[in-house]
């Protein structure tokens, strides 16, 4: 899970990169590659570019078929792409695998401190912008570069390293057996709402060191907060207020889980680091996850491929996760990188200041790498799904572990799950970082009572394990925050981030 590049490794392609194999047909050696980065003398700059001429990566009309725009831009441009974002300022889109390693691999070049965007300077972006929550700067590790990166990250990478992996499939096997008994008697279910939104909150409460009796009332704050209602800065209150009281139980009753591991790592961490770290492993956990959890149930139940394999035993639920992270990142879209300084990229002129959109979603379809997107990618994890060099996601064992536990104990708890409406008639909310499946309703053979192997480990998941396979310690908290009020009307998801950094 510890990320294998330093602050500032050399670009290397993906292994098993179909373009970069020697006498690969289409294949482009690094001269090449460098040769397409140089831009042309009359190459213009962002700022240069007319605004009128430029697609909106927001608005109804972006927002209803992103991968369609993405490749309209592609047609256009190439590897990278002048794009507007809210307030109509001016980013580029990175587009090719390629050039997406390149901006992630090289911090030198492209850094995360959000400071440096030249809208900021001038003062373009304005206070109410829903651009702000995403990228307004904080003292976190995911804006951070160089030696504070590597301290606050080395925390949360070690700590997330700390966490037992069969202490996690048991509370994912645990929870998933609880939550399909609430509603295995019907025969019938809405799984988006019903299993994927609840399954890695519980199970991430757990790893965490909350107590158990925090976890429902958190996983609908974290719902609120994804779906971004007008009640979701309340929401993330209650989840600040519920790290908050754990950050001071921790203090005289440490436990084998994450909040204790950031408390006594070596790094010193404030209690407000270890609180911020928390809520954002937490909170990016859950709807990365949610995301992974619900695309792939989708994928198994439609696609004819995947459904006869998985019941022929010629393809594992893994497999149909390495699909779902190469089709349908959990982000479409990850804002930003900030040029250090005059560079060039995919043969566009970029300035120092200029923001840089990373497009994972286009990336992962690079025509490039995937000139047959039809053909099956079982075991290549070479996507962009979880980024990669030193901002590579942390926790992506943890995720991957999650779903793919609760994805195969639901299979075997309901073996004969089915679609209950035309694929046709799933629906997808989408904004400009990412896209959600509404609903996944499905039928199945009514179950009263869950098999019995099902049921013990189940029983072993909430049991105290042995000394060797350590789990997060559960206590009763005395007093527990207030409860997130009912959600309410609908707004753009991207609000929702607006909580995690103004709290």
């Amino acid at each position: 899970m510890t990320s294998p590049f330093r602050d500032d490794a050399p670009l290397a392609p993906p292994a098993g990169c179909p373009a970069h194999r020697a006498g690969a047909p289409g294949g482009r050696d690094q001269a090449v590659l460098d040769a397409l980065d140089d831009p042309g003398p009359d190459e213009p700059g962002l700022d240069e570019l007319p605004v009128a001429g430029l697609r909106r990566l927001y608005g109804p009309a972006a927002e209803a078929d992103p991968s369609a725009l993405y490749e309209q831009l592609r047609a256009e441009y190439g590897e990278v792409a002048p794009v507007l974002l809210h307030g109509d300022l001016p980013a580029w889109l990175v587009l090719g695998h390629t050039a997406n390693l390149t901006v992630l691999r090289t911090p030198s070049r492209f850094s995360r401190d959000s400071r440096r965007w030249t809208a900021f300077r001038q003062g373009r972006v304005a206070a109410d912008s829903p651009l702000m929550p995403v990228i307004a700067w904080q003292p976190l590790c995911v804006f951070a570069d160089g030696a504070e990166h590597r301290r606050l990250r080395g925390a949360v990478t070690d700590g997330l390293n700390g966490t037992d992996r069969r202490g996690v499939r048991r509370f994912v096997t645990r929870y998933t057996a609880e939550l399909v008994e609430e509603f295995g008697g019907d025969g019938r279910a809405e799984l988006v709402s019903r299993f994927a939104e609840h399954l890695p909150m519980l199970v991430m409460t757990q790893l965490v060191g909350m107590p158990e009796e925090y976890g429902p009332r958190l996983v609908e704050a974290a719902r609120d907060l994804m779906k971004g209602t007008e009640t979701a800065i309340a929401s993330n209150d209650h989840v600040v207020a519920s790290l908050r009281r754990t950050v001071e139980r921790k203090r005289s009753d440490p436990g084998p889980d994450l909040c204790t591991r950031l408390m006594q790592h070596e790094a010193g961490l404030t209690d407000e680091e270890v609180l911020e770290h928390l809520r954002v492993v937490l909170l990016a956990a859950n709807e990365t996850t949610v995301n992974l959890i619900a695309d792939t149930l989708k994928m198994i139940l439609t696609d004819e491929r995947f459904r006869a394999h998985l019941s022929g035993g010629h393809m594992t639920v893994p497999d149909a996760l390495d699909q779902v992270l190469w089709d349908a990142p959990p982000m479409s879209l990850v804002a930003g990188r900030w040029a250090t300084g005059d560079t060039a990229l995919g043969g566009r002129r970029i300035r120092a200041g200029d923001m840089l959109l990373l497009g994972l979603a286009a990336g992962n379809v690079d025509p490039v790498v995937r000139p047959d997107l039809a053909k099956p990618l079982h075991g290549n994890r070479s996507h962009l799904s979880f980024g990669s060099g030193p901002h590579e996601c942390p926790g992506q064992d943890i995720g991957r572990a999650i779903a793919e536990t609760g994805i195969d104990c639901l299979l075997t708890l309901l073996p004969d799950l089915r679609l209950a409406v035309p694929e046709s008639e799933l629906t997808w909310t989408s904004a400009w970082l990412s896209r959600h499946l509404v609903e996944l309703p499905v039928e199945f053979t009514p179950r009263e009572h869950l098999p019995e192997a099902v049921a013990a480990a189940a029983s072993a998941g909430a049991a105290a394990p042995a000394p060797a396979e350590p789990v997060p310690v559960e206590y009763v908290e005395p007093v527990e925050p207030e409860a997130p009020p009912p959600p309410g009307p609908r707004r753009g998801w991207w609000d929702t981030f607006a909580g995690w950094l103004r709290h």
